[in-house]
């Protein structure tokens, strides 16, 4: 099956003269030489069968997996395997989208600088995606998950967990879609965060009586750091990238908008070809991220014996954790008040993981906690015989102990040197079990991302190489611009900070266009800071509206 193709409704900005020393834009037979390839979905069908032999490969894999993993689960009726197959959907079609907006980013200038074919240049960025994807860390994953409120990730089991769940992605799902159609380039980063936000409010106005908070907003603060300024990043790098290669490289061919249906000389579309796999790379293993941290919660809610603990915890690993616990539980002692006494240890540390304030009640908690992990694990022999209906309970201890070891040194009592690096060794236990992702979810957030770029790639195209500036993209600024792209991206995956690809090689683009001095289209500029200002409380507001309906459904 050929991908399809969506026409750019859009019509150009006309465009300037150009300035002194700037490339001229494209002739008439230019445009029309890439138009005729946009348009031409009869060429390369290899390139097409092999997509599609990976695509079936993949499902294969992904349901052989799916169904090894929940042949240890003893349902009492099919409804949670209908739920799991509803969310898991559901989960991949926001990765789908977020095809359409970012991944085809990475193809935009191979393509219009005629430096690959675009089926070509379309799955040679899938399976760089893919590869970027399997080894990603996980950690922008859970960066996002930590966003969300505590008693939600305790209770994505039940009606109000998936509620949260659905409204999360429905509502990020839909303003893609929605800005996608008309043109505004917006980051599904941006939307992701904001739904995150949405359902948070939308919680807190819910269990008003409970005093829990429903936004972690230090969290929020230091992911919308990132969203903000890694495009100033992005302009900034590529504007001095371009003027080095000005310097240094002086090739006039480099500054010349592509010319007809040829392709560039040998070794400028090498260079192309390789910020095209680099932005590819890069992209997979920070924007594939978003989605695997909720399927990892919709996975532990509808079938926990099979994904809440990666028993990382086996028969020989029960000592050592045994030995490092009594440690921890020992030290925690030492800034026990005397006398304070905790009847429930779970709602206090959620109570303190919620509101960020710690009393005396949270380190007795804690200590409580740590011991009760300790015995099960021995009592046990291991995680992978916690019997069934005790994985999430153990799971949830696990999670609130490491999330209040995260919290403590910022809120709680002065810890000393010593004691944080043996808390440090005891939660790198906790957080093996409990924050992990499985091979086949990597697998299938791939084909999904790979899928979105078959089907969005050709909007992008056009925006990228004719939209921001006011002339057409040369070889030099395609490659100032993905260069940018891939190392910002790739130390944002370093740190677990989400960043959009959209926008950073947009901002990228618009720096070289400054550098070259031919200027940046004031509708693009006016576009983007409207996607900025909207995105936020438009994706919060409906995802709000969306979790207060889906839990009243839910009862």
């Amino acid at each position: 099956m050929s991908p399809i193709l969506i026409e750019d409704p859009t019509p150009l900005t006309a465009s300037a003269p150009p300035a002194p020393h700037t490339a001229a834009p494209p002739t008439t037979d230019s445009r029309s030489a890439l138009e005729r390839k946009l348009n031409n979905t009869k060429n390369h069908k290899g390139g097409i069968f092999a997509f599609a032999a990976i695509g079936v490969i993949g499902v294969v894999y992904i349901v052989s997996k799916l169904v090894t993993d929940l042949s240890m689960v003893h349902a009492p009726s099919v409804y949670p395997y209908v739920l799991l197959g509803i969310a898991l959907i559901t989960a991949l079609g926001f990765e789908f989208v977020n095809g359409f907006h970012d991944t085809a980013n990475a193809v935009a200038t191979v393509i219009y600088t005629h430096s690959l074919d675009p089926r070509v240049a379309v799955v040679w960025s899938g399976v760089w995606n893919f590869i970027g994807v399997l080894t990603s860390s996980g950690a922008v994953a859970f960066s996002i998950v930590a966003l969300l409120p505590v008693e939600l990730i305790l209770k994505a089991g039940k009606g109000t967990g998936f509620s949260m769940i659905f409204a999360l992605l429905a509502a990020a799902i839909t303003w893609n879609l929605a800005t996608w159609y008309r043109g505004l380039p917006v980051s599904s980063s941006h939307t992701m965060i904001g739904s995150v936000i949405g359902v948070a409010i939308a919680n807190q106005l819910r269990n008003l009586h409970s005093g829990l908070n429903g936004v972690d907003w230090e969290q929020v603060i230091k992911v919308l750091k990132a969203l903000v300024f890694s495009p100033l990043i992005g302009f900034a790098m590529a504007f001095l990238l371009f003027l080095a290669f000005k310097a240094l490289l002086r090739d006039p061919r480099l500054y010349k908008a592509p010319e007809g249906d040829r392709p560039p000389p040998l070794y400028i579309r090498a260079l192309l070809i390789l910020t095209c796999t680099g932005v590819s790379y890069a992209h997979g293993s920070n924007d594939g991220q978003k989605g695997m941290g909720l399927i990892m919660l919709i996975l532990v809610g509808t079938v926990p014996t099979a994904y809440a603990l990666n028993n990382a915890i086996d028969k020989g690993s029960v000592q050592p954790f045994a030995q490092v616990s009594t440690q921890v539980a020992g030290e925690l002692q030492g800034y026990v008040k005397p006398g304070v006494v905790v009847t429930e240890s779970a709602p206090e540390l959620e109570r303190f993981i919620a509101q960020h304030k710690y009393q005396p009640e949270t380190m007795v908690a804690l200590e409580q906690i740590v011991t009760a992990i300790r015995d099960e694990a021995i009592s046990f022999g291991s995680l992978g015989n916690v019997p069934p209906d005790m994985h999430a309970n153990v799971r949830n201890q696990m999670y609130l102990v490491s999330e209040t070891f995260r919290l403590l040194p910022k809120f709680g009592p002065q810890l000393k040197a010593s004691d944080v690096k043996t808390i440090t060794a005891y939660k790198g236990f906790l957080d093996k079990s409990t924050k992990y992702i499985p091979l086949w979810v990597k697998v299938a957030v791939a084909l999904a991302l790979g899928m979105g770029t078959m089907v969005g790639w050709k909007r992008i195209v056009i925006t990228v190489g004719e939209k921001i500036g006011k002339t057409h993209l040369t070889y030099a600024q395609g490659a100032a611009a993905e260069l940018t792209a891939m190392c910002t991206i790739l130390a944002a995956d370093r740190y677990g900070l989400p960043v959009s690809t959209t926008h950073v090689l947009s901002s990228g683009v618009a720096g070289t266009m400054a550098a070259s001095g031919s200027g940046i289209q004031r509708a693009t500029i006016r576009n983007i800071l409207v996607a900025w200002f909207f995105t936020l409380p438009a994706a919060a507001l409906l995802s709000g509206c969306l979790f207060l309906l889906f839990s009243k459904i839910a009862g």
